[in-house]
């Protein structure tokens, strides 16, 4: 997923697939480890996307807080 789509979803759409995806890496991972898994680069492109999502949520509840106020000179 790009980040402009991430940023698109709504707090609850990111958590449905912020879930989605760590399901994903298990059962990616659980291939690697029976030597089925085709393509290993899934693998990093999921926890990319999993991190991209973190991220956005994160941003999301900073701006719920008051932001630092400006020294004045």
């Amino acid at each position: 997923m790009k980040i402009t789509q991430i940023r698109e979803l709504s707090g609850e759409e990111l958590s449905t697939e912020l879930e989605r995806l760590r399901k994903r890496v298990f059962e990616l991972r659980s291939q690697a480890v029976t030597e089925k898994l085709e393509d290993p680069t899934l693998i990093t492109k999921s926890r990319r996307d999993i991190a991209r999502i973190l991220t956005v949520m994160n941003e999301r509840r900073g701006q719920g807080e008051s932001a630092p106020a400006k020294a004045q000179k």
